[in-house]
């Protein structure tokens, strides 16, 4: 532990990757290693451990999401840009045929 210049003593701060956190929560979920044992090995606290776990659980659904291998579909954001899109383009081709038409019957009529 580190002192401060105030005299009172605080924690060095670690950092560990995703992939070191991962690690240290599957020894204890797959290979059973006790929460304890890693945290004295780590030098982490109960607290910390169970906090990577509980982010572990929570992003575990992606990693159902999408099959290895296979690219990712669009998501719903670029389908929606993909049909506003195709929907502009649709308007735009409307306007033109309208313009063109309106044009066409300006010099039918003689009009400027």
């Amino acid at each position: 532990m580190k002192t401060s210049d105030h005299g009172s003593t605080r924690r060095e701060r670690r950092h560990f990757s995703a992939a070191q956190k991962a690690a240290i929560v599957k020894a204890h979920l797959v290979d059973k290693v006790p929460i304890s044992d890693l945290c004295e090995k780590h030098r982490i606290t109960v607290n910390q451990f169970y906090q990577w776990q509980k982010q572990l659980f929570e992003g575990a659904t992606a990693a159902f999401e999408r099959r290895p291998g296979k690219p990712a579909g669009p998501s719903l954001v670029e389908r929606k840009v993909q049909q506003l899109q195709e929907k502009l383009a649709t308007k735009n081709e409307v306007i033109a045929e309208l313009m063109e038409e309106n044009v066409r019957l300006k010099k039918v009529d003689g009009l400027p």
